[in-house]
């Protein structure tokens, strides 16, 4: 399949920010109708929030595509107390400031422990979870990880402080994109690998990466150790979407088959000839579920 990208990679239509407590600023990138639905979108790692999807999809489902810079990538001030549940507290007071008490919450591989997180605490309608990571710290994956994540995983518990300054140590956007594209499969390096998609995916590294690699370390440290959500607590609706040739090692081992489990609400979409990239490649059907699950009509 051959897919355009011309008019998702475009720049957003209009950004904004809010004052947090502690002095800090939470920023965000827009596309879509300024009226439109709001839906929140959690990129995945290092990513700031400049590359969106599905936008020539917006207009018609009436939605407001959010993106966030989370705290210390882009325009968003560092947290030096990064975590889970200090962004699932920044996501809340976005979608209080929006007037809504829960809003559709689509994540996008590291994006995901962000978005469930978010979700126990209360802020998510729905939640759609694309090629997203999950708990790989869990005895059942142990077995079936690679040696390298088997190792990151049990450095990040064992000793955080030691990973994180190895991490910080080596991190820049550029080399990030080629690492992305080493560990892709051909479906998806047809994705990520062709321009346009692939300048604005660099960009988005670029601008993530902008204050330096402390805000990707901290919140791939909160990635890789226990999550300590209770996703039994989550009752939203959650759709969990992978593709069977998604080659990433940090993506649900098994596509989202045993998370699916630990929801109380989830269904799974599993396309075993695609890739990762589902969140370009099937914009259009990821978008429509969540315009049918607002909560917001």
């Amino acid at each position: 399949m051959t897919y355009s990208f011309d008019e998702t990679v475009r720049r957003p239509d209009r950004s904004d920010r809010i004052a947090l407590a502690g002095n800090r600023v939470f920023a965000w990138s827009e596309w879509g109708p300024v009226t439109g639905t709001p839906v929140l979108f959690l990129t995945g790692a290092g990513m700031a929030g400049t590359l969106g999807f599905g936008l020539e999809h917006l207009e018609k489902l009436n939605l407001r595509l959010i993106a966030p810079d989370r705290p210390g990538l882009g325009a968003s001030s560092p947290d030096p107390d990064k975590s889970l549940a200090s962004v699932a507290r920044d996501v809340g007071e976005l979608v209080a400031n929006l007037g809504l008490v829960g809003i559709p919450v689509v994540a996008f591989s590291q994006g995901a422990p962000f978005a469930f997180a978010a979700a126990a605490s209360g802020s998510a309608s729905s939640l759609a979870i694309v090629s997203g990571q999950d708990e790989l710290y869990r005895p059942e994956f142990a077995d079936g990880l690679p040696d390298q994540v088997r190792d990151m995983t049990r450095h990040a518990q064992e000793d955080p402080a030691g990973f994180s300054a190895m991490l910080e140590g080596f991190a820049e956007p550029d080399g990030f994109y080629d690492l992305v594209l080493s560990m892709s499969s051909p479906e998806d390096r047809s994705v990520y690998g062709v321009e346009p998609f692939a300048a604005a995916y660099r960009h988005a590294l670029r601008e993530g990466f902008r204050q330096g690699p402390k805000g990707y370390v901290l919140e791939t440290l909160a990635a890789l150790r226990p999550w300590c959500i209770d996703l039994g607590m989550i009752n939203c609706p959650v759709s969990l979407w992978y593709g069977g040739k998604d080659g990433s090692p940090v993506h649900s081992p098994d596509f989202g088959l045993s998370l699916a489990g630990r929801l109380p609400n989830a269904s799974r979409r599993f396309f075993p000839e695609e890739g990762g990239a589902l969140l370009w490649t099937r914009s259009l059907d990821i978008l429509s579920e969540l315009a049918t699950t607002s909560g917001n009509d």
